[in-house]
């Protein structure tokens, strides 16, 4: 593919996710655009301290330093 291409299917994903959100009651809408885990789906607001629970922060430092784990 070429960088058009990206570009057009990016963008038309967007439009896609807007025709969704258009079709949708206000309630409806403003609960699909809040943050949410992508994990657990908890509010991202409601979570202590706006944590991702599912970070492995021992991980993340091994593969800092270019260990596998």
């Amino acid at each position: 593919m070429k960088n058009r291409d990206y570009l057009w299917c990016a963008l038309h994903m967007m439009l896609d996710d807007q025709e969704l959100l258009d079709r949708m009651c206000p309630a409806c809408r403003t609960q699909a655009l809040e943050d949410r885990c992508p994990v657990c789906g908890l509010r991202l607001a409601d979570a202590e301290g706006s944590r991702n629970a599912a970070f492995d922060e021992a991980r993340f430092a091994a593969l800092s330093r270019g260990e596998l784990p």
